[in-house]
């Protein structure tokens, strides 16, 4: 498997990543990531500067994904990991560790200072790989990113 930022024609590829995530875990699709008008064009809305996704390969296929964008309505120091999926196959396999490293390595090198995420809380292998990684649990949510839905927030610092 091989970890590299997302080309053009990889968008259709992990829109249907995702939302075949969604379907198979039974995750809320109002107020989630299912949402989010920039499923569908993944490239774009990662061109941005302090903006980064990268998606897991495999014999040709799109098997996961993470990426790095500043916080919405953040102070601009805290950064997002988003739309952290994994198909069946790509996971238990370490995969969720190496595309943490990457995606925290690019947030540091970007000047970030936290990193937030929020998740659901049946998502347990998903909050063991955030603890393993430092993150801690939150009363509240941070910035605005619109996730009504997911009522899990953690955050790490990255100095």
């Amino acid at each position: 498997m091989i970890i590299r930022e997302i080309a053009p024609e990889d968008n259709a590829a992990v829109a249907q990543l995702i939302r075949g995530v969604f379907d198979e875990l039974e995750i809320p699709k109002t107020g989630t990531a299912y949402e989010d008008a920039s499923l569908d064009k993944m490239y774009t809305a990662y061109e941005l500067p302090k903006h980064i996704y990268f998606v897991v390969g495999h014999e040709g296929i799109v098997v996961g994904g993470a990426g790095i964008a500043p916080l919405a309505n953040g102070d601009g120091s805290v950064c997002e990991l988003q739309k952290m999926y994994f198909a069946k196959e790509a996971r238990g396999k370490g995969i969720g560790s190496k595309m943490m490293e990457q995606c925290l390595a690019y947030a540091k090198k970007v000047g970030f200072k936290k990193c937030y995420i929020e998740t659901m809380p049946f998502m347990h292998d998903a909050q063991k790989l955030y603890k393993k990684f430092d993150f801690k649990y939150l009363d509240a949510p941070m910035g605005c990113t619109g996730h009504t839905s997911c009522p899990v927030w953690m955050l790490k610092d990255l100095l």
